[in-house]
This record gives C-alpha cells, structure tokens and sequence, in this order.
C-alpha cells in the first residue's frame, strides 16, 4: 500500500471516530450533577404536593381525623417550602435546566394557594362538572411534568433521559 492511501485510511478512521464519539461529548456537556439535583427536587416537590392533596382529599372524606390532619398538613407545607428554597437557590445560582424556574413558580403558586386555603371545599359540595374539570386539570398536570422516576430502579430521570442514567433501562 502507497503511503497516501495509509494516511487517508487514517484521516477517514478519524473523522467517523469523532462523528462517533459527538453525542456523547453533547451529553456529557448537558447533565452535570446539579441537573440530576434539580431533577431529584422536581419530583420530591411533585410526591409533596400530590401528599398535600391526598391528605385534603382524604380528610374530606372523613378518613381521618382533625388530630391527625392539622400536623401532617403543617409537615407538609413545611417540606414544600424547603423543597422550593432549595430549587431557588440552585436554579438562581446556575440555570441548569431550562424552564425550571416557571415549575418552581408554579409549583410555589399551588401551595401558597393551599396555605391560603386552609380547608378545601368539602365533597359534597362538588358538582359532576366540578370534579371533570377537576380531572381534566389534574390529566394536563401530569403530561406537564418535566422529570419522573425510572420504571426499575426508581432513580430520577431528567426529560432529557432516553435510558436511565443509573440501571441504563431504556425510558421510552
């Protein structure tokens, strides 16, 4: 073989290396451990708030008493507002996600609405059209939702995520 035809075997072979090699330098450039941080807030303040709801829920159904309800909710919003500290100090020291901070504002306008609302409406007082739309709403919240939980293993998953970055199980 002529010494060209080496050298542009060599040129080719590293030219499809880098090509290769490309998505995977792309994802190691987007995640970084606060991106997995901020993910792992995200859906901790997702199980809170949808806690908070259970516990209205139930305690409007009279399953269990006022004893208990009070507390549980006070624990609650507690966990909620460090949760949302803790977002804003990552999201205000690096924007590593983007879109974090209109979650983190909406998530902080549900529960400052259900402080303000200290007892919700009762369950009876619900019409069928009431509860529908309580349900459409409930539906479009959950499609919304920017990270989740691997189906194994139950680590956070970044929207991002094709496999999970933990037990590698394909997400899609």
């Amino acid at each position: 073989m002529e010494l060209g035809s080496i050298f542009l075997l060599l040129a080719v072979t590293v030219l499809v290396g880098i090509y290769l090699y490309a998505p995977f330098m792309a994802r190691a450039r987007r995640v970084t451990e606060d991106s997995y941080e901020v993910s792992a807030l995200l859906a901790e303040r997702d199980r809170v708030i949808n806690s908070l709801q259970e516990l209205d829920f139930d305690n409007n159904l009279n399953k269990i008493s006022v004893e208990e309800y009070a507390p549980q909710r006070a624990l609650l919003l507690q966990k909620g507002a460090d949760i949302l500290r803790k977002l804003d100090e990552l999201t205000s020291a690096s924007s590593v996600l983007s879109g974090v901070e209109g979650q983190g504002d909406n998530a902080q306008a549900r529960i400052e609405k259900e402080v303000r609302t200290d007892s919700s409406v009762k369950a009876a007082e619900l019409n069928d059209d009431d509860i529908e739309s309580m349900l459409a709403a409930r539906r479009n919240q959950r499609k919304e939702k920017s990270a989740g939980f691997c189906p194994k293993c139950g680590k956070a998953v970044l929207v991002i995520d094709r496999f999970c970055p933990t037990c590698g199980k394909s997400l899609t």
